[in-house]
């Protein structure tokens, strides 16, 4: 298991920095919709709009390169949303096995149809897939929205399906900050001190590499 420099993302690539805003339990009601108005309505309702950047192509590479995956390689993007990695590593890596897998139905039908076939609607926490049948399973803003609960059988799955694996997790260093995050977040419902984080993984013995998404990270404070 190991830990990502948070400044490893700042430097590799650009994510449209957060504005400071506290979100209502109205903008959040909305959002738990997952749907139209979450990924392409109000701002303060999800994310504004999301589309395809190609921002993933700045560091997928850097991916490729550390987990040392090939075009004999599977991947699984889990939490994959409109399947926006899966594109860029597909472009990549064209005869790797990409699969996707996404627990609401929106995002899914607004993906490519050159990955769609590819992304299987399930909850994170039940992985269609026989033990160590990926290489690689990343999975990018995603487990935080679950309860503790179903982020240990997650994290568990995860630890199943995959040979190796990269995770990014809600987390804080203090109480400002987590009341910060609380403030802005719409679906966050895990979010651990660091520590806890620490503790937690070495409880379920967590073999994969994670990353702290923190109101730093997200240029909250």
């Amino acid at each position: 298991m190991a830990y990502f420099d948070p400044e490893y993302f700042k430097k590799k690539i650009n994510f449209n920095v957060t504005r400071k805003v506290k979100r209502s339990i109205e903008n959040k009601v909305i959002a738990w919709r997952l749907d139209k108005h979450y990924y392409d309505g109000d701002r303060n309702n999800g994310y504004g709009g999301y589309k395809y950047d190609g921002r993933w192509k700045k560091l997928l590479p850097k991916i490729i390169k550390r987990y040392k995956l090939s075009n004999k390689s599977r991947i699984l993007d889990l939490g994959c949303k409109k399947g926006f990695i899966m594109q860029d590593f597909k472009e990549l890596l064209p005869k790797a096995e990409i699969w996707g897998l996404e627990d609401h139905k929106y995002p899914i039908s607004k993906a490519s149809s050159k990955i769609k076939s590819r992304i299987i609607h399930s909850p994170y926490y039940e992985i269609p897939f026989k033990k160590n049948y990926f290489d690689f399973v990343i999975g990018f803003s995603a487990i935080y929205k679950y309860d503790l609960c179903n982020v240990i059988k997650t994290l568990k799955e995860i630890d199943r399906v995959s040979k190796k694996s990269f995770i990014t997790v809600a987390s804080y260093n203090d109480i400002k900050e987590k009341r910060l995050f609380e403030d802005w977040t719409l679906l966050g419902t895990t979010c651990l001190h660091k520590k806890e984080w620490i503790r937690l993984f070495k409880i379920l013995k967590f073999k994969g590499d994670h990353y702290f998404t923190t109101p730093q990270s997200l240029n909250l404070c």
